[in-house]
């Protein structure tokens, strides 16, 4: 169970830092939306700070699993981006839903897997 956890948590990691180093510096061509995905894409990008917001906080967070180092924070802040990235992906972009399917059990598995780090929070 440890493995698959290092596991998980170094692919997620690696694909966090990798989706916001890719935004940051322009490395990869701009993907083509179409329909619903245009307007929500133009829509995401006239608010000017919700996409950088977004990628900083996978960049922060990517690096807190490659590291090892507060993936419990991590976890809780990376959750509702990987809930958008599931969503996005099954009713706009069907074409990335096997990685978004990863992205959102990966981090479920790992909140899972780090679960005594949460009772606190939910203790009455």
């Amino acid at each position: 169970m440890k493995i698959a956890i290092i596991i998980v948590r170094v692919l997620l990691g690696l694909i966090f830092i990798y989706a916001s180093l890719m935004f940051f510096f322009k490395l990869s061509p701009e993907t083509v939306s179409v329909g619903y995905a245009k307007v929500f894409e133009v829509g995401l990008i006239a608010s000017t700070y919700l996409i950088p917001l977004t990628k900083i906080l996978e960049l922060l967070c990517g690096i807190a699993f490659l590291s090892g180092k507060f993936v419990t924070l991590a976890n809780v802040v990376i959750l509702p981006v990987t809930i958008n990235i599931l969503f996005i992906s099954l009713f706009l972009n069907p074409e990335n839903l096997p990685i978004a399917i990863f992205v959102f059990l990966g981090n479920v598995f790992l909140i899972f897997s780090y679960w005594k780090n949460y009772k606190s929070l939910f203790v009455v």
